[in-house]
């Protein structure tokens, strides 16, 4: 299994695959290198002339010390995003199935330490579920130890990383092996390991509650829909927190049929559920001081006899109506659900999490999540994202939008005029959060990385909000 523990920090004699230092112009670490070491290895770096920009690395062999390589990796001006980013491109350079590598990056905090673990492990990611080669199967990771970190850093960068980690292989699941009821499975078994309360709707108590949203997006399917509710809820809280995730196992865009191009990558759909369960599971693995329900809104949208059609109009939970234009919009129908049933325990704040529109992505690109809501909940978001590096862009939400989700026979309609398609989504939503503070994050993009890897992002699932989220939650706590 792969691991991550703190050394110490003199690593002038190491028995180790690799060893990763810094470079800003300079060869530069945590550890304590002899100076005729650290002279030897940056002149035989001269000749691969290393770069100071995050995430460029260079590899020598390891004749100064006891190690079979040295990754050189350039850290820019070494803050805590940079040495992240650079310990994630570093952790792909070390080589095929390391056992054991020394990580001496210059961090010179327990910030800077935590963030050099979480990426490490997170660079260094993999997913080999269905790969048939006998050496990746038989692969149990590597043993990464970071220079001069305490015992409180490597806890947390281990919990902050294992969250993401899990959410990237919910994702990269295929859909054949993860549909709404295998998630709630999974769900109960990461609650009875970590104390975490699971709750399962199943659809016949979806029926008879009133969940029509849900119900009416899942129906196409012959694997049938689910509501989970997970919840850590410590006596100590703080405060308390609804997170609600969109989680659309597999999205073909039902009767208003994707084109298969647009179906490649639709497994990742349920990305924002996934990254609830693995936040509210990290809340209750840190013992947070808060209050953290989720609620994850699992369906598999397919056409089918028994699908939803366009201009049918359904019941979301609590009794308001929708118009259903496409059904190629249902992740807001499915989260219209989660967040009514979610404000009846009267949280203090409830954020929903949604890889919710292609509009996102034309708007913000491929790399920065949008934050819509209320201003004191959006700004806390973007607080606790600026301090873990992770790009969210606040964005509004223009009344006049909602004029073009007025129904003739509905209360609203599931889709509005073409153009800010981002925003009419989140008025949408806002419509089911009543006077509670909320935030709606719209990360359809970044959740899924369909180029090739960057900093301490893989291809494909990337565990977008996890972090983000994570330190929401601990400011909430007053951490």
């Amino acid at each position: 299994m792969t691991s991550l523990n703190a050394t110490s920090d003199t690593v002038s004699s190491i028995d180790a695959d690799a060893l990763i230092l810094g470079f800003d112009g300079d060869v530069v670490s945590h550890a304590q290198l002899p100076d005729d070491v650290r002279a030897s290895i940056a002149t035989t770096a001269q000749a691969l002339e290393p770069k100071a920009k995050v995430g460029a690395t260079v590899v020598l062999p390891g004749t100064d010390i006891a190690a079979t390589r040295i990754v050189l990796v350039g850290i820019g001006d070494g803050s805590e995003g940079d040495l992240r980013e650079a310990a994630g491109a570093a952790a792909r350079a070390v080589g095929t199935r390391p056992s054991s590598v020394i990580v001496a990056l210059p961090a010179t905090d327990d910030a800077k330490a935590a963030a050099v673990g979480e990426g490490v492990i997170l660079g260094s990611y993999t997913f080999n579920e269905y790969k048939s080669d006998d050496a990746l199967a038989s692969y149990e990771g590597a043993a990464w130890q970071v220079a001069g970190a305490s015992g409180a850093a490597i806890e947390r960068a281990r919990i902050i990383a294992a969250a993401v980690a899990g959410t990237r292989d919910l994702v990269n699941t295929p859909p054949l092996d993860m549909f709404p009821a295998a998630v709630a499975e999974i769900a109960q078994s990461y609650g009875e390991q970590l104390g975490v309360d699971v709750d399962v709707y199943e659809p016949q108590r979806l029926a008879d509650e009133g969940f029509g949203g849900i119900l009416a997006v899942g129906m196409g399917s012959s694997r049938l829909p689910r509501l989970v509710k997970v919840e850590w809820a410590p006596e100590d809280a703080k405060s308390h927190v609804a997170l609600v995730g969109k989680g659309i196992t597999f999205d073909t865009g039902g009767i208003s049929l994707k084109p298969p191009k647009g179906m490649e990558t639709m497994k990742s759909d349920m990305s924002g559920a996934s990254a609830v369960l693995h936040i509210v599971l990290a809340a209750a693995q840190a013992k947070l001081p808060v209050k953290v329900t989720g609620w994850l809104c699992m369906a598999e949208n397919m056409p089918s006899g028994t699908a939803q059609r366009p201009s049918d109009v359904i019941r979301i939970y609590g009794g308001r109506t929708v118009e259903v234009m496409n059904t190629d919009a249902e992740g807001r129908i499915v989260m219209a659900d989660g967040l009514a049933r979610a404000i009846e325990d009267n949280p203090d704040a409830v954020l929903d999490i949604a890889t919710l529109t292609g509009a996102q992505g034309v708007a913000l690109g491929t790399r920065t999540s949008a934050v819509m809501g209320c201003e004191s909940v959006r700004s806390e978001v973007v607080a606790a994202a600026e301090e873990t590096n992770e790009a969210f862009w606040p964005m509004p939400l223009p009344e006049h939008l909602k004029e073009g989700m007025e129904s003739k026979v509905a209360d609203i309609k599931n889709i509005g005029e073409p153009s800010g398609g981002m925003l009419s989504a989140g008025l949408f939503l806002r419509d089911f959060v009543g006077e509670t503070p909320w935030a709606h994050l719209d990360i359809a993009r970044p959740a899924f990385n369909e180029g090739g890897a960057w900093g301490h992002n893989p291809s494909g699932a990337t565990g977008a909000s996890v972090r983000a989220m994570f330190r929401f939650l601990e400011k909430r706590a007053g951490l």
